[in-house]
């Protein structure tokens, strides 16, 4: 399974956000948070600002719906120019028929879940999906601290994704950074959103190489990727 390390622009310079998207080069995605100040309690950007990011830079984004209405406004972002779009379980009416939209319109589809919200009901979802992305924080904010009591989820999902057979992709958002990064990767995760552990660093394409470079290793060793 092949380690992916997201950048999170939430922790960039919103002012400089080309020169930003060029600073982490090695990069697998942008990961791109946008929230409505009402699904959480932040409002960042939305549909031009990724229009406009999509035109400045050759990494392909990936657009983190925290926002109401998931179903209205997903396949705008499709249209706008991400490669991948999640919505959040909580926020959609439709799911099924959502991630269908999304994949027709030529992009991955993928869905988030809250800390609280459990990946069992969802199982039979997951066929229909390109990614499923545990929150390891409650959304809303960056550089909050990492959910430990998420790992169990974690290695959960990663069972389930086994159990179907699936070639899913399983990412991690929230905390992580190069003391969390290789429990994540132990428990199942390959997709891996870093923001303040990249951007806060002094170089920030060093640090995706180092994140990556941890979870590649953590992940090698791992019971999960060894039977896959």
């Amino acid at each position: 399974m092949a380690v992916q390390i997201n950048p999170s622009i939430l922790s960039a310079d919103f002012a400089r956000l080309a020169e930003e998207a060029e600073a982490v080069e090695g990069a697998d995605w942008l990961h791109v948070d946008v929230m409505d100040n009402h699904f959480v309690p932040n409002l960042t950007l939305g549909v031009p600002i990724v229009e406009s990011l999509a035109r400045a830079t050759d990494t392909p984004l990936d657009c983190h719906l925290m926002i109401e209405d998931a179903d209205r406004w997903a396949p705008q972002y499709v249209e706008a120019g991400a490669g991948s779009v999640t919505f959040h379980a909580e926020a959609a009416a439709a799911p099924v028929r959502l991630a269908r939209e999304i994949r027709a319109k030529g992009a991955r589809a993928s869905m988030a879940l809250k800390p609280a919200t459990p990946i069992e009901p969802f199982e039979d979802l997951l066929p229909e999906l390109d990614m499923l992305l545990i929150m390891t924080v409650e959304p809303g904010f960056g550089g909050q601290a990492f959910l430990d009591i998420m790992l169990p989820k974690i290695r959960r999902t990663r069972e389930l994704i086994a159990k179907h057979g699936l070639e899913m992709w399983l990412q991690v958002d929230g905390g992580v950074s190069a003391e969390t990064i290789e429990r994540c990767a132990e428990a199942g995760a390959d997709v891996f959103v870093a923001g303040s552990a990249v951007y806060g660093a002094k170089n920030p394409a060093d640090a995706v190489r180092s994140l990556r470079t941890q979870a590649e290793a953590k992940t090698a060793s791992s019971a999960w990727a060894c039977n896959h």
